[in-house]
């Protein structure tokens, strides 16, 4: 999910990919990013940061049980350098939910997406740009924000829609979402895409930013919906 690569405030607005549709709905900018058309793929951080949420949790005989339930082992040792098959964070989110309980599942995806949002802080989104961002009133971030998550949803979505509507509060939706594709549960399981959403706004937009997963496939929902607030 690298988000931002430009410094100035047109630029850090990027332009959508031509996948992407562009609308106005309600005085807000919609976007949506789809690659259904082709072979899903997932940024590594999917499985890098879970292998480090699991180890700095739960142990490394935790991180070895999920991983082996997921077919993923060899990962431990030699993490992904590109991106992954969507398959493969699929298969490791099921055996995440099937190995631990629910509770440490969900506190370990959450830990996941944390861990994502720092990486791409430290590594992914230049230092002016995160700086403009700061400065930028928080509506005004929110949108800049959103429209370049928009253009980089395929590198955490897979063959999932992913759709920003951005304002306060600033709303996301995935259809066809792959960390909760063919699970049950009876409340959202979300929860690295949550905790990754939320990490960014905080350090972006707005330092009280909360983001919840609202709806959820998992439960029957049409998407899995986030709302992000400050």
């Amino acid at each position: 999910m690298s988000v931002v690569d430009r410094t100035s405030h047109s630029d850090l607005v990027l332009r959508s990919p031509p996948e992407a549709g562009v609308s106005k709905d309600g005085g807000r900018h919609t976007a949506s990013f789809n690659h259904q058309s082709e072979t899903g793929r997932i940024g590594p951080n999917a499985i890098i940061q879970t292998a480090e949420a699991l180890r700095l949790l739960r142990g490394e005989w935790d991180a070895r049980r999920v991983f082996a339930a997921a077919r993923l082992e060899p990962y431990l040792a030699t993490p992904p350098a590109d991106m992954v098959d969507e398959a493969e964070v699929i298969r490791l989110h099921r055996a995440l939910r099937a190995t631990l309980d629910d509770d440490a599942a969900r506190v370990v995806s959450a830990k996941a997406g944390q861990l994502t949002a720092l990486y791409l802080l430290a590594n992914r989104i230049p230092q002016p740009a995160q700086r403009v961002l700061r400065v930028l009133p928080a509506r005004l971030a929110s949108h800049a924000l959103s429209r370049a998550i928009s253009a980089h949803a395929w590198t955490f979505a897979g063959t999932g829609l992913f759709t920003a509507r951005p304002g306060r509060p600033t709303t996301y939706e995935i259809r066809h979402c792959p960390l909760c594709r063919g699970q049950g549960a009876d409340h959202p399981i979300c929860d690295f895409y949550a905790a990754t959403f939320e990490t960014l706004f905080a350090r972006l937009v707005h330092r009280n930013a909360r983001a919840r997963e609202i709806s959820c496939e998992a439960i029957g929902a049409s998407a899995c919906r986030f709302v992000i607030d400050w």
